[in-house]
């Protein structure tokens, strides 16, 4: 039993309020493609991560449940960050650099949820 690990997250659940809001607001807003639904669940694709909506998970955290954030790696922090202020997201700071060439700039998602973009400030011209 020494060599299993766990090396590979497939779904990241997050509990929200009003299932149809929050899927809209990542379909729509963020641009996650659908996977599937089902009574209760909203399944995103995150690039290889499947990223949940949840109504039954809403209830399971218990003040304070600790931070969580959720990272979306984009190649230009700056144009994503324009597209989604164009789409009426509200971040709480503009785009920043937090180390080395890498930037990132955080919102809320309609439930609370800390979100942010994270890469580059512009894509690199290749």
């Amino acid at each position: 039993m020494n060599d299993i690990k766990l090396a590979r997250i497939n779904n990241i659940f997050l509990g929200v309020t009003d299932l149809a809001r929050s899927a809209a607001f990542y379909r729509e807003t963020l641009g996650l493609d659908l996977q599937f639904e089902m009574d209760g669940f909203v399944f995103l694709n995150a690039g290889g991560v499947a990223l949940a909506l949840s109504t039954a998970h809403a209830g399971l955290a218990t003040p304070p449940a600790g931070a969580t954030e959720v990272v979306f790696g984009v190649d230009d922090v700056t144009a994503t960050h324009e597209a989604l202020l164009s789409r009426g997201v509200e971040f709480l700071s503009a785009p920043r650099n937090v180390t080395g060439d890498q930037w990132a700039a955080n919102f809320r998602d309609p439930d609370g949820h800390l979100l942010s973009i994270f890469g580059p400030e512009r894509a690199s011209s290749t």
